[in-house]
């Protein structure tokens, strides 16, 4: 296993427990208690775990779920499957906008298929990803960069979004609870929804976990979307909620 493995098993330990000892961990993990140590404090100072006396606890989901390192090692596969579902409503000769959503990272290496396109979003990994492919031009919109999202967001953003139509917007979730999708930061928010006013066409990718889960800023209702995707775990109920409320529900099959 290596570091960042650890450290990544470790945070996701503590998450699904809330509290652990730190006896517990080092059985666990089979390791030294001066290795756990040194995992957890550097989990502390990223915001990810809280430091208490021999023990641990997981700090609010929201945390966790911006930091930029963690999430884009996560569900690497279904991601893959999820933007692939979403590349079959991507055709040559587009304009296309993709928020700077971890989920949605995947599509950029595959937009070669579809090129000539034009691209534009507002993470910096997205810009890094397509600069100099052939057939696909990019558009960064600037503004204020957020390391803890590798992207830009803040008023220079928003006014350049504000001031660019596309056909189809590509994007992801925190969490969807009642047929809205949320997202962890305000910030963030008005950015997502500046993009959303920009498309004429709008795809949302969420993976299964995220349904029924809370996040304290509303994005857009999911009715609202003209293709919603997510996988085939989704909770049968839900998906017969959401399809009676009006949405578009797409589930692809995760191998």
């Amino acid at each position: 296993m290596t570091p960042f493995e650890r450290r990544k098993a470790i945070a996701d330990y503590v998450l699904a427990h809330g509290e652990v000892r730190i006896d517990t961990l080092t059985e666990e993990f089979g390791v030294s208690r001066m290795t756990i140590h040194r995992v957890i404090d550097e989990l502390s100072r990223q915001g990810v775990i809280r430091k208490l006396h021999g023990s641990v606890s997981a700090q609010p989901s929201a945390v966790y779920e911006a930091l930029f390192a963690f999430r884009e090692a996560q569900g690497t596969e279904a991601k893959a499957a999820l933007t692939r579902a979403a590349l079959a409503h991507i055709e040559a000769g587009q304009s296309l906008m993709i928020d700077d959503s971890t989920t949605c990272q995947p599509l950029g290496a595959m937009l070669a298929e579809r090129a000539p396109i034009h691209v534009v979003s507002n993470s910096l990994g997205l810009a890094n990803m397509l600069a100099g492919v052939e057939g696909v031009s990019f558009l960064s919109t600037g503004g204020d960069y957020h390391p803890t999202y590798n992207a830009f967001i803040g008023h220079v953003c928003e006014r350049a979004l504000d001031a660019l139509r596309v056909y189809s917007f590509v994007c992801s979730a925190s969490a969807v609870q009642d047929g809205v999708a949320l997202i962890h930061d305000a910030g963030l928010t008005r950015i997502k929804q500046a993009m959303f006013r920009a498309a004429e066409k709008r795809i949302l990718l969420v993976h299964s976990d995220k349904f029924n889960k809370r996040a304290l800023h509303a994005f857009a209702e999911l009715s609202a979307f003209d293709h919603v995707i997510t996988d085939d775990a989704l909770d049968p109920a839900t998906a017969e909620f959401l399809i009676a409320s009006g949405v578009t529900l797409e589930r692809v099959t995760l191998t």
